[in-house]
């Protein structure tokens, strides 16, 4: 009797980085997936990070060179796949007394510089601050080096467009409520949150990319316990008016070790984080403490001259990092941001995905899908490392704006910039067969329209208002109570 063919190769549940990374690889080598997340893609850690792509500076103290080496490497390669969301940013180091040493962080610059070949960053180099410098006055020298800044939950939708492109199977508001075996393929319980109905498929192999969910989620559909225990640490940011005029990001060293990034953001604000506090909760509950907020306004305060208060804060978000560590005594800086792939056979084969950080999620699915060759027979080799990404096929971003801009100037130049940076080429998708302001419908606010709307419900699964203007776009910012409300009743009017 022949083994009945499963429904798909992969099923994936986590609408995370990694589990959209995983797609995207798996479905370009012809396998057969599905991923289910149980609310919207980034809508958890993915889309609460510092935003940006970097090999982490700060992880030379703690010897993790592998770790910095291997990001520097995916900098590049990322850099290189999505120019229009990620961008090379400076960032400085200003010194006071506490700070490291000066040569301590010259060192650790040095390695900075030489443990990945550079072709889109530059190299560091001492600075000096004088009466126009935004910091405080008693800061005379630093230092700066370059890394990037990333749209996060945007790399998330990315990965999953070029997934379903390539033939995967994405499903939103979609939760595995229960895994069995039957025949040596597993069997899988999904709910749909949104008609509130149960499906059922099959798969040959299921991969936990959960995030911080994990191990969780694996003791509680399989009734065993997980590999790993992981740490949850709580990372938050705030949201203040721009804070100064200049284009690079500070690094701030704090009295205690940690570093502080204070990073321009959407053109009107500095974004600072990130904190490490111990969690346990919710994790769909997960909040900035009072705490934390005090910590970021204090080291900030300390270096700048603009003073900024608790009432200056115009948004603030939390994540939750899940973290490897044996020992509950580390502190939390210490703890290594690598990830582990862990493939239990069970009754069929199952990967799970511990830690990780969003610069080394394409490496990571490249390993993921090496460990899961031995299920799924043979396949193509990777092939993601020289792939662009959705939008991304570009070369200089004055032409792309100049080719948008004769074809379509009546968009003016402010939503032309903005869908540049979000959009990439797939601008042009939006207004095919447009040819004024009048064609592109209802404006909800903030040069927000009705066809770009349209465009993020089918294309990329936005379904709620929040879905709209903190994910697929960062809108929410700028957008008035009502105007948000403007917005999810043509939601609900115009929902199938």
């Amino acid at each position: 009797m022949n083994q009945a063919t499963p429904d798909y190769d992969l099923l994936i549940i986590g609408g995370g980085i990694n589990g959209v990374g995983i797609a995207r690889d798996a479905a370009g080598r012809g396998l057969r997936v599905l991923l289910c997340e149980k609310s919207d893609l980034a809508a958890a850690t993915s889309s609460w990070s510092s935003k940006l792509i970097h090999g982490g500076l700060r992880y030379l103290e703690n010897y993790d060179f592998g770790l910095v080496r291997k990001s520097l490497k995916e900098r590049e390669v990322l850099a290189r796949a999505a120019p229009h969301i990620i961008r090379p940013m400076a960032f400085q180091i200003p010194m006071l007394e506490h700070s490291r040493s000066s040569l301590l962080v010259q060192i650790g610059l040095l390695l900075y510089d030489n443990l990945a070949k550079r072709e889109r960053f530059k190299g560091s180099r001492s600075v000096k601050y004088g009466e126009n410098s935004p910091l405080n006055s008693v800061i005379k020298k630093g230092f700066e080096y370059w890394d990037a800044q990333v749209d996060d939950s945007r790399l998330v939708i990315l990965n999953a467009m070029s997934a379903a492109e390539k033939g995967a199977h994405i499903r939103v508001h979609t939760e595995c409520t229960g895994l069995q075996v039957e025949d040596g393929m597993w069997r899988a319980t999904l709910h749909d949150h949104v008609k509130n109905r149960d499906l059922s498929n099959t798969a040959r192999v299921v991969v936990n990319a959960s995030g911080p969910w994990v191990s969780e989620l694996h003791e509680r559909l399989l009734h065993d316990s997980s590999r790993y225990k992981l740490r949850l640490v709580k990372g938050s940011h705030i949201v203040v008016p721009r804070l100064y005029e200049e284009k690079n990001a500070f690094l701030l060293q704090h009295h205690d070790g940690r570093v502080v990034f204070v990073i321009p953001y959407l053109g009107k604000y500095s974004l600072i984080g990130t904190t490490e506090e111990e969690f346990t909760g919710d994790l769909d509950q997960v909040e900035i403490s009072a705490a934390e907020i005090n910590y970021l306004l204090s080291i900030t305060n300390l270096y700048f001259r603009k003073s900024i208060r608790r009432d200056d804060i115009v948004h603030s978000f939390s994540g939750v990092r899940p973290l490897i560590d044996g020992d509950k005594s580390t502190n939390a800086s210490k703890v290594s941001r690598d990830y582990q792939l862990v493939v239990d056979k069970l009754p069929a084969p199952m990967l799970s995905i511990y830690g990780g950080k969003v610069t080394t999620y394409r490496e990571l699915a490249e390993q993921a899908m090496i460990l899961l060759g031995q299920f799924v027979g043979r396949m193509p080799g990777s092939w993601t490392k020289k792939a662009t990404l959705p939008g991304g096929d570009f070369k200089l971003e004055e032409s792309l704006f100049q080719e948008l801009a004769s074809k379509h100037g009546w968009l003016g130049p402010d939503l032309i910039n903005r869908w540049l940076h979000t959009y990439g080429t797939l601008s042009f998708d939006i207004v095919r067969n447009l040819r004024s302001m009048g064609d592109l419908g209802v404006c909800f606010g903030a040069n927000l329209y009705q066809k770009e709307v349209d465009y993020l419900r089918q294309r990329e699964w936005a379904q709620t208002a929040e879905d709209i203007l903190w994910r697929r776009t960062k809108l929410g910012y700028r957008f008035s109570d009502k105007e948000v409300q403007s917005l999810r009743n043509y939601l609900q009017q115009t929902s199938q």
